[in-house]
This record gives C-alpha cells, sequence and structure tokens, in this order.
C-alpha cells in the first residue's frame, strides 16, 4: 500500500482561490472560516468605520474598511475594521482603491463573535502588530469591554468611560461606553 501525501497550501495558492462568503483567512498554512457577522457585530463594525470616516475621509488622513483582506508575511486575514493612513494606500494609476491590500492595517480592529476563539482572533492582532500596525482593539461585546493593543507595550484592558487609544493623526475622541452605545438602536 502506498501512502499519498499532498503538499500543504501556500499563501500563493490560498491567494488564487476564489473569495467566500463568509470570509476564509489563511493562518500558518490553515484554512480558517470566520463567522458570519451577526446583529451587534454588524452595527459596531459600521458604526465605528462611519466614525473615523466621517473625520479622515475628506481630509485625506485615513480611512476605515469593513471586512477588508489584508495579505502579508504568510497570512492573509480579514480584520473587521481595517484602518489604513492615507499614504499606506496604494492607490492605482487612475487613483482608484486598489484590489489588493499586501500589508497589514495602521489600525486592525477584531470583534468578537460567539462563534469564535479569542486566542486566535488576539493572535491576528499580535500578529498585524508583529508586521507594523501601530494600534488594536479586540471588542468583547459580551464584556462590554475593549482590550487595547500598543506596539512593545502590555495590552489594556479599557471599561466604562475611559477613553480608547486612537491612531494620533485621527482626532476623534470614544469611550469604551460610547462605542457599546451605538447597540442601543431602539432606546430614543
Amino acid at each position: 500500500m502506498s501512502a499519498t501525501t499532498t503538499q500543504p497550501l501556500t499563501l500563493e495558492d490560498f491567494l488564487h482561490l476564489p473569495e467566500t462568503k463568509p470570509a476564509n483567512e489563511y493562518i500558518s498554512g490553515e484554512i480558517i472560516s470566520k463567522p458570519i457577522p451577526k446583529g451587534r457585530h454588524s452595527r459596531l463594525q459600521g458604526k465605528l468605520c462611519a466614525a473615523v470616516n466621517q473625520v479622515t475621509e475628506e481630509a485625506k488622513i485615513a480611512y476605515a474598511f469593513p471586512e477588508l483582506r489584508c495579505s502579508f508575511g504568510d497570512r492573509s486575514i480579514v480584520p473587521d475594521v481595517a484602518v489604513f493612513t492615507w499614504e499606506r494606500i496604494h492607490f492605482t494609476a487612475d487613483g482608484e482603491v486598489p484590489d489588493n491590500f499586501e500589508l497589514p492595517p495602521d489600525w486592525t480592529i477584531e470583534i468578537l463573535s460567539p462563534e469564535q476563539k479569542p486566542n486566535r482572533v488576539i493572535g491576528n492582532i499580535l500578529y498585524c502588530l508583529q508586521y507594523g500596525s501601530r494600534l488594536g482593539w479586540f471588542i468583547d461585546p459580551d464584556d462590554t469591554s475593549i482590550l487595547t493593543f500598543l506596539p512593545g507595550q502590555q495590552p489594556e484592558l479599557i471599561q466604562g468611560e475611559n477613553y480608547l487609544p486612537i491612531l494620533p493623526e485621527i482626532k476623534i475622541n470614544l469611550t469604551v461606553n460610547q462605542v457599546f452605545s451605538w447597540l442601543k438602536m431602539g432606546i430614543s
């Protein structure tokens, strides 16, 4: 009886596969499917993108992309929100947004879904920081807390009325309570 061996899938091979919904990520040679975003996740993702883009897009400071594939090092991940400073977006010759982002975001934001493993999600944030991201947020809607990551520093758990770290060029101030208040859509 002969043994059949299969070659592990490379990042290049993975990037040639068709996109899926929900998105697949490529981590350490393994394809991992992200869960389909549910209500709280979608609401926080949309509001975070809108809050950042409202103060950064017109002035060409930065842009927050929802569910953007970022491929760098030996991973291809899809952060819930990927914020890039304007000068790091490699626009096409026509001035359009490129399809492929082969660099880590300046600020990566992950919103924990019930089906996700926290350590795997935090692992992606740490990987981004290792490759040059300047800020990471890990949002846990069940705990109403945000774990923040800055390069070379211990993570910090932020709750309540405490302000969150934001890239210095992005002029917004947000507390944890403000972020989670976005979930209360049914209250006037």
